[in-house]
Formats: structure tokens, C-alpha cells, sequence
């Protein structure tokens, strides 16, 4: 090898290659096989919850979650075939950095304007529903001494939008793909059972009343897609679409409240952690709290607000777009953020090894359904008292 090679190789990285790409330039080409593999596996992944949830079951959207297909897919093929080195940079780039981009772009989902919809007592049963998940799988967390991190995921899925939350959470708490996966694995499985049970469960309870069986399904459901999924159910069964929409929109709600507890809970994780001897007793500055990624993902849920804003009052968003073209526009970034998501997750499924995670035995899942019976309780008492004062705008 030249002297030249060796001070090609030896160089450091620059400030935009660590924090853009990870890695140095001339070094790009390693990340591809490994990405390659990801996008593939989140392609099948996407394709089969389509055709399962469109073509098969014959819902306008698919109610499953191609995110947590993906991590199986990549779960079963990591841990039955050992992980080549040559695809290991672009599986790591998949997990790092993908998923960053893909949080950022998930800020396009959140507008203000979603809160006023509910009027003045929806955000307020929203808000107990939120604070009782946070506070009681807190709680159970540490009785049950799970894991700092697991715990912490667990209750930030619970308790805000599911598998969005987790991976949204995970590096502002440096979370292993081990937790990720266990975390995501927790609250799908009683996700799905809440979206096949509670869409009936919501009709009786409040005697077909669309609003308040919309604001249960939104408020103690996990996950985005499986709202829409209970509440397509809940609609198509009783022919009430008010309720998909009351439901759709109580979720949005529920998923702005992302950009405060996400912070609040990284400030909770580290006191604990610090206390334990677990990470060094820093101070905690706002850097760490609010890394780039979630500064983005703020950035870009203000830039929705502001055109939604614009639509209103003058017919276009920043002066330039029409509501077509501007709900096209978000559209698009929705698209792509899914997209990208699912690639980062197949990449966190192939780096999970299930050996880790059998010294956690089913302590988890005892959260897990802890924390989806008392959101759903909390649901069912707060609606009963305050749902009849809830104005919806359509």
C-alpha cells in the first residue's frame, strides 16, 4: 500500500461526513450492498401489507403496519443467517441515519389546526389519556425493573402514536435495536388486539355515538394505522363514517403531543440513568434533549401549520400552492417517509439478535397489556364524562 493509501485511509472524518453520512466520502460505496438489502426487504414488506390489507380484506387503506413486518422480516433473516461483514456499514447506515431522515419528514403529519377540530374538551381527554399511559407504565416499569430504555420506549409507544413514538424516541436515548425491536414488538401485538375488539366494544359502550366511539378508538389505540384500521371497522360495521373521522383526527391530536413528551421523557430516562451510574452525571443541555433530527421534525410540523394557515386565509400555502397541490406536496412526504422508516426498521431488525433479549422474559408484555387496559379504561371514564361537551369540526 502507497503512503497516499494509507493517509486515504487513516483520514478522519469531516464535521458534515460524521454527522450527514457517518461515514468518509470515498467510503460511500461499502453503505450499498447492506442499504440494498434493507430497501428490499422494506419493498416486500410494503407490497404484502398492500395486497393482505387492499386486495385480500378489501380496505381503501391497509390497516397493517408494513413497519412491523419489516423488523420481522429482518429478525428471521438476521438470526437464521449470520450477518455478512461486507453488508454491516449499510445495515448500521440504515439504522443511523435513514431513520433520522425518516423522523424528520414524519413532521409533516402534525398541524395545529388538528387540535382546534376536536374544540375545546377534546384536548383536555387526550391530555389524561396521555399522562395516565406515561404515569402508569412509568410505574409498572420500574416495579417490574425492566431496563431504563426498554421502559422508557414502551411507555413513549404507549402513550402517543406506537411505533412512530418508538423510533422517534429511540436515539434521543441512544436505545439499542435490541429495545427497539422488543419495544415495537410489545405494543403492536396488543395494538392488534385493540384494533380487532375495540371497534365493537367502542359501539356498545357509547350507544353508537360516532363522536365518542371516535374519541375511544383514537385515544387507546397505539398505533397510527391501527386507528384508521379500528376505525374503518367501526364506520364500515355501523355505517357511522363520523366516526372514522372523529377518530383520524383525535389521533393526530394525541400524535402532536409527540414534541413534548418525546423531550420529556429523554430528561426522565437520564436523571434515572445518572442516578444508576448507568451514563455520566453531565448536565443534561438541550443539544441532547433536542438533537438535529427532532429539531427538523418541529421544523418541518411548523411548515405544515403555516401553509394550512395560508389555505385558510387566502386559498394558498405560502402564496404559492393551492389545497390540491398542497395537501400533493404533503402527500409526498408522507410517501417518502414511510418509505424511509421502513427501510431504517428492516435495518434494525437484521441487527437484533433474540439472545439478547431472553434474560427479559415477559415482564414487557405484562406491561404492555398493563398499560393498553388502563389507556383504555382512562379512555372510557374521561369520554363518559366529558364526551357530550366535545364540538367536532369537520
Amino acid at each position: 500500500m502507497s503512503n497516499k493509501d494509507t493517509v486515504r485511509s487513516e483520514r478522519q472524518m469531516s464535521a458534515w461526513e460524521r454527522n450527514l453520512i457517518g461515514t468518509r466520502v470515498e467510503e460511500i460505496p461499502l453503505l450499498l450492498p447492506g442499504l440494498l438489502l434493507a430497501a428490499v426487504l422494506a419493498w416486500l414488506s410494503i407490497e404484502l401489507c398492500e395486497y393482505v390489507g387492499v386486495t385480500l380484506m378489501g380496505f381503501e387503506k391497509t390497516p397493517l403496519s408494513s413497519v412491523t413486518v419489516v423488523i420481522l422480516f429482518g429478525l428471521v433473516l438476521g438470526n437464521l443467517l449470520p450477518l455478512p461483514v461486507w453488508l454491516r456499514p449499510g445495515v448500521t447506515f440504515a439504522v443511523k441515519k435513514v431513520l433520522r431522515l425518516g423522523i424528520i419528514l414524519l413532521g409533516i403529519r402534525l398541524s395545529v389546526f388538528d387540535v382546534f377540530r376536536l374544540g375545546a374538551m377534546g384536548v383536555p381527554i387526550v391530555l389524561l389519556c396521555i399522562c395516565s399511559a406515561l404515569l402508569f407504565t412509568t410505574l409498572l416499569n420500574r416495579w417490574l425493573r425492566l431496563p431504563e430504555r426498554l421502559g422508557t420506549l414502551i411507555a413513549i409507544g404507549t402513550s402517543i402514536c406506537g411505533v412512530s413514538a418508538i423510533v422517534a424516541g429511540a436515539p434521543a436515548i441512544d436505545a439499542k435495536d435490541e429495545e427497539v425491536s422488543y419495544a415495537v414488538a410489545v405494543i403492536t401485538i396488543f395494538g392488534i388486539l385493540a384494533t380487532l375488539f375495540y371497534p365493537y366494544a367502542a359501539y356498545e359502550m357509547f350507544g353508537g355515538d360516532p363522536v365518542k366511539a371516535g374519541l375511544f378508538l383514537g385515544t387507546s389505540v397505539h398505533d397510527t394505522a391501527q386507528v384508521a384500521g379500528a376505525a374503518l371497522v367501526f364506520s364500515g360495521v355501523y355505517a357511522l363514517p363520523r366516526g372514522l373521522d372523529v377518530a383520524t383526527i383525535t389521533k393526530m391530536v394525541r400524535n402532536v403531543f409527540m414534541v413534548l413528551v418525546i423531550p420529556l421523557m429523554t430528561v426522565y430516562y437520564r436523571r434515572r440513568a445518572m442516578a444508576k451510574g448507568e451514563i455520566r452525571g453531565e448536565r443534561t443541555n438541550v443539544f441532547k434533549l433536542l438533537p438535529l433530527f427532532v429539531v427538523g421534525f418541529l421544523a418541518l410540523a411548523v411548515t405544515r401549520s403555516i401553509g394550512d394557515a395560508g389555505v385558510r386565509a387566502e386559498g394558498n400555502a405560502f402564496g404559492l400552492w393551492d389545497s390540491v397541490t398542497w395537501n400533493g406536496i404533503q402527500g409526498a412526504i408522507k410517501h417518502w417517509a414511510t418509505n424511509l422508516l421502513v427501510v431504517a426498521l428492516a435495518g434494525v431488525g437484521l441487527s437484533t439478535r433474540l439472545r439478547m433479549l431472553k434474560g427479559l422474559g415477559v415482564k414487557p408484555f405484562v406491561v404492555g397489556l398493563g398499560a393498553a387496559l388502563v389507556v383504555g379504561l382512562v379512555s372510557f371514564v374521561t369520554i363518559s364524562l366529558l364526551g357530550r361537551f366535545v364540538t367536532y369540526w369537520p
